[in-house]
């Protein structure tokens, strides 16, 4: 019995001296290795739960924008003043945009004329018209449209008049005449230009164009 007593007693000695189970229990009762029961948050949780600055807002709004698709300053900052951007953060950082050659408005001009003309047709008047409207500076706009030449911007016509010709056949002379050269002109050819171009293919097709005059509709 005597060495019973002992036995427990002396396993009861090592349980409460373990120093596993006390660190345990400092851990329960300070929480300091659980955040949750501690009370406090989770440092990396509140980093990711703090508002953006308003320089990070633009340029995470910059970016999606950019994502893909093109775009001027001039756009970038129109969105940026529509979500509510500062205007002094708009333009501190599409500044550093153009800098690191995420915004150019001159190769976007050029890449602009290069898909219009090819895909639409359309002509150096109606190429600076879109460009214009997307806040393209003069200057560029100028640049980017003088890389279409007169020869260019001719031989286009006559394929865009080729290609409509067959749908205006049947119609009477003059009605052909308005309606190819007006086409021309919503695609932003000059008069003369236009009118040339419809007159040699109506005469190639038999019909006589000496008394024509034009009032594109």
């Amino acid at each position: 019995m005597v060495a019973e007593h002992q036995g427990a007693e002396s396993v009861g000695k090592t349980t409460s001296t373990d120093p596993g189970r006390r660190c345990g229990a400092r851990r329960t009762r300070g929480g300091s290795d659980d955040p949750s029961r501690a009370g406090g948050s989770d440092p990396t949780r509140a980093g990711l739960e703090s508002p953006q600055s308003p320089h990070e807002q633009a340029r995470g709004i910059c970016l999606r924008l950019l994502t893909g698709t093109p775009r001027t300053r001039r756009q970038l900052a129109d969105a940026l003043s529509r979500r509510g951007i500062p205007a002094e953060v708009s333009e501190e950082v599409l500044s550093r945009f153009e800098e690191v050659g995420l915004i150019d408005d001159a190769a976007f001009a050029d890449a602009w004329v290069e898909s219009r003309h090819h895909s639409r047709g359309l002509a150096r008047r109606a190429l600076a018209r879109e460009l214009r409207t997307k806040g393209v500076d003069s200057g560029l706009i100028q640049q980017a449209v003088e890389r279409l030449d007169s020869a260019q911007e001719e031989e286009t016509a006559v394929e865009l008049v080729a290609r409509k010709l067959r749908s205006t056949r049947g119609l009477d002379r003059d009605k052909r005449m308005r309606r190819l050269a007006g086409m021309l002109a919503r695609k932003g050819y000059p008069e003369g230009l236009a009118l040339r171009v419809v007159r040699r293919a109506l005469e190639e097709e038999g019909e006589d164009t000496e008394d024509l005059g034009w009032a594109p509709h």
